[in-house]
């Protein structure tokens, strides 16, 4: 992943309502939701979804599918994995990184 693109996605996702629809989706992942589904799971307008939806498209991060009269959203899942990849290239100066478990957490 380039830096350019690595920005446009942090930037896409340092906005607060963007990074919720993100996390919903992910949720949802290879499923996708339809703006209303969107729209009902978030209490968001549709109007204001389209816009959020549109900047996460524009960032690589949700693609779009026609399914006859509804659009189905999809995070992309590989533009995830290369942002976190392009962030975590160079962790612990090319050592492998070891998970530090934290207290009462069941699954590190």
């Amino acid at each position: 992943m380039e830096e350019k693109t690595a920005v446009m996605s942090l930037a896409a996702l340092a906005q607060g309502m963007r990074l919720r629809i993100f996390r919903v989706l992910i949720g949802a992942a290879t499923q996708g939701m339809t703006p209303g589904e969107l729209s009902a799971t978030l209490d968001v307008p549709a109007s204001t979804l389209s816009f959020h939806l549109k900047e996460l498209m524009h960032a690589g991060l949700v693609t779009q599918e026609r399914d006859g009269r509804n659009l189905i959203y999809r995070p992309s899942i590989e533009q995830m994995n290369d942002l976190l990849a392009y962030l975590t290239a160079h962790c612990c100066q090319g050592a492998a990184c070891e998970i530090v478990s934290s207290p009462g957490c069941t699954t590190c």
